[in-house]
């Protein structure tokens, strides 16, 4: 079993038999929350719902990584003796009803969604297919809600500064930390040290080639039959089972890791995962938890001479810091965050953004990567991406519902902090000033620019 590391974690029986784990789509992780409770042979419902995916034009590996990540999970946790009830609907209304005509006397216990108000629509749904429902705290990440506020409400520093976030963060986790409590090496981050451009013949770590097998390939061409997607349908780099999570961890590490730091906010064109971790799908639909990516490369840290600590720490930022950080600001500043607008920009999402039709290269490469993988790193999602939207006074909402829809590893909880207050300034909750640059950061850090009109 595997738990938040920060903040007491709550308990709660799953030993009788009508107490069953209602799995989602984001809660594949058969070690993490209620799933983890129950014994082998005990009743778990998952529901794939199939509406929300006719809502948008959702990136097609966006939907095939879902789909075929529950598929798999279903067919693992039967392996291990669970009695797996799955349903395909229309909706998830229409699948409590079918489960709930079935086993009238059950509850069913669901981990809370991090989404704004989802907890509270379930609710809805199971009362309106006269079932129970207990909503438990999501166990998918490394600190707990409470924690958090009571940290908070105590704090004499500004608990919306990421920072002093990340400082309290490590502090209470022990991660980088020295037995004095200072942090290792002294200084608490490394991001001086993380802003370099490889030289001409440096060469990116390779991307651990993933063997999908039938269930994949046919759930991938059940989505192109099914829906209206949008992107490259004929590569799938990212994993969609647990095993191949675990691979994908483990190769970053031994091969991506030691290249990590002092490139992770470089471009360039040709290389588009550099020597990123390429784990955040995998984070974020439960397929690894957080806590045991950034204790693996902690590990890796101190036992390897080849890892620095600017490489271990920038990765350990981002998890242990930077998206922790986004999950907590989005439940207190929703509702108010998905309409935020501060810039009263008003202006349409570029076509471009779809179709990559323009000659401003670093914008053409960047939407180029996304539709063949769902995907670009952080800089060009911050630095291109929104960067421009921002200067061009476009809609805040409108680009988070394009970043929702097109990127693997996007959810409302975390394209809304990042989108909507870090790249377009909706709000000014954590954000200190509009996150525009000229074209000299992105000349730096990339060789988008020569060639450019």
């Amino acid at each position: 079993m595997i738990q938040p590391a920060v903040g007491d974690v709550d308990t709660y029986p799953m030993d009788d038999s009508q107490s069953v784990p209602w799995l989602l789509g984001t809660h594949l992780h058969p070690e993490v929350g209620p799933i983890s409770r129950a014994d082998a042979g005990s009743r778990v419902l998952m529901i794939e719902a199939h509406d929300f995916a006719r809502r948008k034009f959702y990136h097609h590996d966006k939907l095939t990584i879902i789909f075929s990540g529950m598929r798999h999970l279903r067919d693992e946790l039967r392996d291990r003796g669970y009695e797996v009830i799955y349903i395909k609907s229309d909706s998830f209304g229409a699948g409590l009803k079918q489960y709930f005509a079935e086993y009238p006397d059950d509850e069913l216990v669901l981990m809370r969604s991090p989404s704004y108000k989802s907890s509270t629509r379930f609710r809805e749904l199971v009362e309106k297919a006269d079932g129970n429902l207990r909503v438990v705290p999501n166990e998918l990440f490394i600190s707990t809600r409470k924690a958090f506020d009571e940290w908070a409400n105590d704090s004499e520093t500004d608990t919306f500064r990421h920072e002093n976030f990340y400082r309290w963060m490590r502090r209470e986790s022990g991660v980088l930390m020295e037995p004095d409590g200072t942090p290792t090496g002294d200084e608490w981050n490394y991001d001086d040290e993380n802003q370099e451009f490889p030289p001409d013949d440096w060469e990116a770590p390779s991307v651990i080639d993933l063997e999908h097998d039938s269930l994949t390939e046919e759930t991938s061409a059940w989505v192109s039959d099914e829906f209206d997607t949008w992107g490259d349908d004929s590569t799938l780099v990212w994993p969609v089972t647990r095993k191949q999570a675990v691979q994908k961890l483990r190769h970053f590490i031994d091969e991506r890791l030691p290249d990590f730091g002092p490139y992770q906010d470089a471009m360039r064109t040709d290389e588009w995962a550099m020597s990123h971790a390429l784990l955040g799908s995998a984070i974020n639909m439960g397929l690894l938890h957080p806590w045991e990516v950034i204790t693996e490369i902690e590990d890796a840290y101190h036992s390897s001479d080849d890892i620095e600590l600017n490489s271990a720490e920038g990765v350990i930022r981002q998890m242990l810091g930077w998206r922790e950080f986004m999950r907590h600001v989005y439940r207190h500043a929703m509702p108010d965050l998905a309409d935020a607008n501060q810039l009263d920009a008003h202006n349409e999402l570029p076509s471009l953004y779809w179709s990559a039709d323009t000659k401003m290269n670093c914008l053409k490469q960047t939407v180029e990567g996304v539709d063949q993988r769902g995907y670009s790193h952080h800089i060009q999602r911050l630095m291109v991406l929104a960067n421009f939207a921002t200067l061009w006074g476009v809609e805040p909402s409108e680009l988070n519902e394009w970043f929702n829809a097109t990127y693997v590893d996007a959810y409302h909880w975390v394209t809304t902090p990042n989108v909507i207050e870090m790249g377009q300034y909706g709000e000014g909750v954590f954000a200190t000033k509009p996150y525009v640059a000229s074209a000299n950061y992105i000349d730096k850090m990339s060789d988008y620019c020569g060639d450019c009109a």
